[in-house]
């Protein structure tokens, strides 16, 4: 069995749709990231997205577990064109597509960026990869929102539409096991 404890990095208080942009995380909160480090397996590997965010957060909890190399296709959703820019403004440009992106995710694409499906596969492919080198691991994986949900969506068979109706709170666990009989979701938006 292998553990996937996904982690949301710390806030950026960005206002925008925050994709590849790196912005750093406000990790002032030491008793929430003492929190959330404590609730972690003591012998658990950590890896995170390569943006800034992602990995000063996964410093802040790492204590003394080992640390795997930040990973590039743990990132964020590409947002393309839509980056940085709030949910009104780009709705005001291009309503239909804005909507279609959130409200029928999977092949719709912002402009430059990728669909929901393309983050999934990357996601799914990265977590499989390490799922298969660390077999029997338990795996702290500090990445953000959309991949989160991606990793709900699998394990329990929803739909884009419903895996995006949960929250996923800056600095939450999201439990998810990987048993031989197949996924288990053990947990979602956990606050230590």
């Amino acid at each position: 069995m292998t553990r996937l404890h996904l982690v949301r990095h710390g806030p950026t208080h960005a206002k925008g749709m925050v994709g590849w942009s790196d912005l750093p995380a406000d990790l002032s909160d030491t008793e929430a990231l003492a929190r959330l480090s404590a609730h972690l397996p003591p012998d658990a590997l950590v890896v995170s997205s390569d943006l800034s965010r992602a990995t000063e957060t996964a410093t802040a909890i790492q204590g003394k577990r080992r640390r795997l190399p930040h990973h590039r296709d743990l990132r964020e959703i590409n947002f393309g064109a839509w980056e940085l820019r709030r949910f009104d403004d780009v709705e005001s440009d291009d309503p239909q597509l804005i909507r279609a992106y959130w409200e029928t995710p999977g092949e719709v694409e912002p402009p430059g960026g990728e669909s929901w499906n393309a983050v999934r596969a990357r996601v799914d492919a990265t977590i499989d990869g390490l799922m298969t080198e660390h077999a029997g691991a338990d795996l702290v994986i500090v990445a953000h929102f959309g991949v989160i949900l991606t990793q709900i969506q699998r394990a329990g068979g929803l739909s884009a539409n419903q895996a995006f109706s949960h929250r996923i709170d800056n600095l939450s666990v999201t439990e998810i096991a990987s048993r031989p009989a197949g996924w288990e979701t053990v947990r979602i938006n956990h606050l230590p």
